[in-house]
């Protein structure tokens, strides 16, 4: 299937980003594979999650799913099972929320790929393999792409679909991403090619978070009105203030009509989780919103079950499903990190 470039602006053809909640056609994901990445023999735990997850994941919708080698590949379809494709390609790491296509949708139901630059988190890791992700993903799909020509990761940004963008200044405004860029800047390529209309600017993210702050382990939509933030009991955890300022920032924004939100607390795991005398950043915001369902991580901590507790009013008719994590945030990141939602309907072509 052919795939094409557009250099059009997608926010003037109509498109914008969706919220999470909205249908989805399948998800995309990568199958862990390379030992070094995953210290402390971290690979088959992370895998084994990873199994569970997928398996609990195509229970709902289809998985898209990365395997990098033959042995990836035997390694997953031996664990898989449900509505799953794969698709062969040469990929380092498996977080898809940062390096993946992200999709747009017109107000005609058709999806249109936007193309971020990716580099491994503000050159922290070697990215060029994932850099070429979203193009791979058209291809496959036989769709248009419109690349926006700045380094952005999936992860630093949560949208309502009503307009409203949340995001870090700790994550957006780092100089090691685009240092010649404004805050200015930066809201016009999320306006123009995820069809903001409106930026809201937290402050920094999680200690120790090698995203430097991602939006997605921290503050999280729920509703177009309605946001979940995290908070930490301990006054003398370097979270605490962090929280506290963001959740000061929240009280006091509103969304695209000048409302306020609702805003609801969430702690952070109690127990303090730790690779190689390193602290993790392990947290219940980085949930992922699927087809009739959100899946919640869980660490084996006394405020697993509170987490799914506060969760389940705030999305009505959806299953709230708690699957272990404690591996898989050993290398950073949790379920929503290693995913990416692809809505339903047609891809859009520029032809």
């Amino acid at each position: 299937m052919t795939h094409t470039q557009t250099s059009l602006n997608p926010s003037a053809l109509g498109f914008t980003m969706p919220a999470e909640w909205s249908p989805h056609e399948a998800t995309w994901m990568a199958w862990p594979h390379t030992e070094e990445l995953w210290v402390g023999d971290q690979l088959e735990p992370t895998r084994a999650e990873f199994a569970r997850f997928i398996n609990t994941l195509a229970k709902h919708e289809r998985v898209e799913l990365l395997v990098a080698n033959k042995e990836c590949e035997a390694d997953a379809k031996r664990r898989l099972s449900g509505n799953i494709r794969f698709h062969s390609i040469d990929y380092s790491d498996v977080w898809l929320r940062d390096s993946g296509a992200i999709f747009v949708k017109n107000n005609a139901g058709e999806n249109l790929i936007t193309d971020w630059e990716f580099n491994g988190w503000g050159n922290k890791y070697d990215s060029a393999p994932d850099n070429k992700i979203p193009k791979a993903v058209a291809q496959f799909l036989g769709a248009s792409y419109a690349s926006a020509g700045i380094i952005m990761e999936g992860g630093s940004l949560e949208v309502n679909g009503e307009g409203v963008i949340l995001t870090t200044k700790q994550c957006l405004l780092s100089k090691e991403r685009n240092p010649s860029l404004t805050p200015s800047d930066i809201e016009k390529a999320l306006c123009a090619y995820l069809g903001a209309t409106k930026i809201i600017w937290l402050g920094d993210g999680l200690e120790n978070d090698h995203t430097d702050g991602h939006i997605d382990t921290i503050t999280r939509f729920t509703s177009g009105t309605t946001i979940v933030t995290c908070v930490c009991a301990d006054k003398s955890d370097p979270n605490y203030v962090v929280m506290e300022a963001n959740l000061d920032t929240l009280r006091s924004a509103t969304d695209a009509n000048g409302k306020p939100f609702t805003i609801v607390e969430l702690p952070l795991p109690i127990n303090r989780l730790e690779l190689q005398g390193e602290r993790l950043a392990p947290t219940y915001a980085n949930f992922y919103i699927c087809n009739g369902a959100v899946i919640v991580p869980q660490y084996d901590d006394p405020n697993d079950a509170r987490a799914l507790e506060i969760l389940a009013p705030l999305f009505p008719g959806r299953a709230i499903i708690g699957s272990p994590a404690r591996a898989l945030i050993t290398g950073g990141g949790s379920f929503h990190c290693v995913t990416q939602q692809q809505p339903t309907g047609p891809m859009w072509r520029n032809v």
